[in-house]
């Protein structure tokens, strides 16, 4: 979680300030505070999206081009390539014809209600016919695939026990992507659910609790990536909002995880770091055990600089005969409640 979060500082552009009334917060708290800073986003119109895809969804390798997560292949060349504006649907007979504007979450499951129709952040653009396949079926896990797309994007019978229906199944390298969106959705529309459906997923805006281990098993797996921070901040420079689980993918955790139900703290007081100044050793005692440990992490200054080191445990020892003498700060993250407790050291 730590080299994940001190890369995307290190590259995000998220306005100074903009989550700080969600410090120190979890659960329903955090979810309320989130909703408060990503609500009334500029709305856009449906033939808005066309120029915005241009923005927030160009292929890093030609900028002409639509990435699009239902045909790429991540590491290997797709079957097809769809440009922007010359591409867009028009008729499709299968796949490669066009790409058209995917509603992530279905807008079936909203009656086709604003804002939530052209939310930038749940529209992406996808090849045509893939999209037609997936039509408003529930993401999932599939058992045996009825249909399979050229990238491996699956339509099948659920292999998960939280829904019988037939589902759809994005590829691995995309499963986090979308995960994230849905705890966008779950969490822009929140308390502003009136027009939104239930299903096996979901609940109004709120994702039921099958969907969401599996949700938040994909988001754990594929992890943020370069994509989706270049998006998050073109969609910010259309709607001026952002999706908070990109930019802070811990939250997913403060919000549904096991953090919420942490009481525990510590204080520096209850940290031993020894020796201080320290020369190539550097060791460090926890008392306190948490359900998934602690971690610690060696930066130039927390959260604003590459990660240097890292180890897991109780009783840990990080080997820093290879940093240049000077002031660093030990950050110590403990990985169930996601607090982070800092301590200055110098090496000599």
């Amino acid at each position: 979680m730590a080299g994940i979060l001190s890369a995307i500082l290190a590259t995000a552009q998220i306005p100074v300030g903009y989550y700080d009334i969600a410090d120190g917060l979890y659960g329903e708290d955090l979810q309320q505070a989130l909703h408060n800073i990503i609500d009334n986003h500029n709305s856009l119109t449906y033939d808005d999206l066309w120029d915005a895809f241009e923005d927030t969804d160009p292929r890093p390798d030609n900028n002409n081009l639509v990435w699009d997560m239902y045909s790429d292949v991540p590491g290997g060349t797709p079957a097809y390539y769809y440009t922007f504006g010359s591409d867009q649907c028009g008729n499709y007979e299968g796949e490669g014809f066009c790409y058209n504007r995917e509603h992530s979450w279905p807008k079936s499951w909203y009656n086709d209600a604003s804002p939530m129709y052209t939310d930038l952040v749940q529209l992406v653009p996808t090849d045509g016919y893939t999209n037609g396949q997936r039509s408003n079926l529930v993401y999932g896990e599939v058992s045996s695939a009825s249909w399979t797309s050229m990238n491996g994007s699956k339509v099948g019978g659920s292999a998960l026990s939280w829904t019988n229906e037939t589902v759809f199944e994005p590829i691995d390298e995309y499963k986090g992507d979308f995960a994230r969106i849905y705890f966008y959705m779950a969490t822009r529309y929140y308390s502003e659910d009136g027009s939104f459906n239930s299903n096996d997923m979901v609940d109004g805006s709120q994702i039921k609790p099958g969907a969401l281990e599996m949700l938040m098993t994909w988001h754990e797996n594929d992890s943020v990536s370069q994509k989706e921070l270049i998006r998050n901040d073109a969609i910010y420079d259309w709607q001026y909002n952002r999706n908070p689980y990109v930019d802070h993918p811990e939250y997913v955790e403060y919000v549904w995880g096991d953090s919420q139900n942490v009481s525990q703290q510590l204080s520096l007081d209850d940290i031993k770091i020894n020796p201080n100044p320290v020369s190539d050793i550097l060791n460090l005692e926890i008392p306190v055990q948490s359900p998934k440990g602690y971690q610690l992490v060696l930066f130039d200054y927390c959260g604003k600089s590459l990660l240097k080191q890292q180890t897991t445990g109780n009783d840990m020892s990080l080997d820093v005969s290879g940093l240049q003498s000077g002031i660093y700060m030990v950050c110590i993250l403990n990985l169930s409640s996601g607090n982070i407790i800092t301590r200055k050291i110098v090496k000599q």
